[in-house]
């Protein structure tokens, strides 16, 4: 018999349900977080974990591992929990991971809800999983809205803990850029934008002073390298006065190919100033070259800055910085706008995921994400392709199409009717690409909504759902009235 396939999102769920049961720690200093965890076993029972449910400060991974299953063989079973499992090194007194107990307890996959807010975690706990082979899921976008929902205060005191300087916090293994960088010196930063930082993020550590340097240490900014202090390769793409000296590829190549001429801009400087310079370049010639003349039959789009701005800010904090000779790629052409950043999807996300534009919240530089989060550069967390997902409704335009071109991800924005086409390999008109995009956004889909959202019979919309399929856009799952389309990713 064939072995049931498990309903991923009612274990998410539940994990939430237990996350809300979760006791507080009898301490006025902090916050604990509010974490909810789920251990489906081999043999189809289970146990949940709240954190702090059976003793104060209990990890809700170590009550339904240790405390509930402690003498349980649990190969072969899945965890779902809501906050990012801590990695090696990250507890006090020696205590081991969450991370840890998974792997010891040979857990082969996990459903995460959401990351460690404090940008100090820097994904630890997720990559020693992946490292020691466990396969790592993130929960649906929607539910990781109601984790940080219900972890505000948490989520609030992680991200201004990261600000403070405290002696006794444990080391974690350091990646490359967060180590001293030997090229830099202090004089390589500059003043001006680090003082736009301290002043927007409200930290009384005047330039240069004492206090200053362990706060930049402790955001993993600085390092001491022994014969002194000196930036990080973080600290240096962030604020560096000419960071492209070092990292030659932490640039934006801009090119305007319209009406048969070509214009090539390159952007540098520190990543936190990068966008208000391309911004700035796009509001100048995204104008210039809507032709609104009666005899231009093509329709051009006047592109909404907020959507460009959200996909942007995305390409730089999410890029890949390691990939030599791989800047961002900023087009304009006559029918498209688009956007490449190098590095593939984070791990645990797909392109897959990254094309329903439902991907849960992950970033591949913490430290960035918070460094542009404090700066007020970004949307919260869980929002990066809101205003992307408006395209169809608010402003009467396609999604983009998101492809893979090793080593970059391509968003590919149409500006002119023509140049809305399906799927490479389809020959889909326009209706029928509208109702793609709202798959995309809202599957799985029935039938029977699907023609009540574009007011068709139901002749009309099995023909449509028959030509996606066809074209290999959509998927069909179940069988008689609880048939579903599916987004299929390609």
């Amino acid at each position: 018999m064939a072995k049931k396939a498990v309903d991923t999102r009612k274990y998410m769920e539940m994990a939430i349900d237990a996350m809300q049961q979760s006791i507080q720690e009898p301490r006025n200093d902090k916050t604990s977080p509010k974490v909810g965890a789920i251990l489906l076993k081999a043999n189809g029972k289970f146990d949940t974990g709240s954190r702090g449910e059976l003793r104060d400060g209990d990890h809700a991974e170590f009550i339904v591992i240790e405390r509930k299953n402690a003498s349980e063989n649990l190969e072969g079973a899945l965890l779902f929990t809501t906050l990012e499992p801590s990695a090696p090194g990250q507890r006090k007194n020696n205590q081991p991971g969450s991370a840890e107990l998974i792997v010891n307890a040979r857990i082969s996959q996990v459903w995460v809800g959401v990351e460690d807010p404090d940008p100090m975690a820097d994904l630890k706990g997720i990559n020693y999983l992946l490292d020691n082979g466990v396969d790592v899921h993130m929960f649906d976008a929607d539910l990781q809205a109601e984790i940080w929902d219900a972890n505000k205060a948490f989520q609030s005191e992680a991200e201004e803990r990261a600000k403070r300087v405290r002696d006794d916090d444990p080391e974690n293994l350091l990646s490359i850029k967060e180590k001293a960088e030997k090229k830099a010196s202090l004089d390589d930063l500059s003043e001006p934008d680090v003082n736009w930082f301290l002043d927007t993020a409200g930290l009384d550590a005047p330039y240069g002073s004492k206090t200053f340097l362990r706060t930049f240490m402790k955001l993993g900014l600085l390092a001491d390298t022994g014969n002194g202090i000196a930036p990080t390769g973080i600290g240096i793409l962030l604020f560096g006065t000419e960071p492209q000296l070092i990292y030659h590829n932490a640039v934006i190549r801009a090119t305007l190919q319209v009406n048969g001429r070509e214009e090539i801009e390159t952007f540098d400087g520190p990543l936190i100033r990068q966008p208000e310079k391309l911004i700035s370049w796009f509001e100048q010639h995204i104008g210039h070259q809507i032709n609104r003349e009666q005899a231009q039959r093509e329709r051009k789009y006047d592109f909404p800055l907020l959507v460009f701005r959200e996909a942007l800010i995305n390409a730089i904090v999410h890029r890949d910085y390691d990939i030599e000779g791989a800047p961002i790629y900023f087009t304009i052409t006559d029918d498209e706008i688009t956007i490449k950043s190098p590095g593939e999807p984070v791990p645990p996300l797909t392109l897959d995921d990254i094309r329903t534009l439902n991907a849960p919240s992950l970033s591949r530089n913490p430290k960035i994400m918070y460094i542009f989060d404090q700066l007020r550069l970004v949307e919260q967390r869980g929002l990066g392709f809101q205003t992307i997902k408006e395209l169809p409704e608010k402003y009467d335009l396609p999604l983009p199409q998101i492809t893979y071109e090793a080593p970059y991800i391509c968003l590919k924005f149409p500006r002119s009717i023509d140049a809305i086409t399906g799927p490479e390999g389809t020959d889909l008109n326009a209706e029928e690409l509208k109702g793609l995009d709202w798959i995309r956004l809202n599957g799985p889909v029935s039938k029977k909504a699907y023609a009540e959202q574009f007011g068709f019979n139901e002749k009309k919309a099995q023909r449509q759902l028959v030509s996606l399929k066809e074209a290999g856009v959509i998927t069909q799952r179940g069988g008689g009235r609880s048939i579903k389309y599916h987004y299929s990713g390609h």
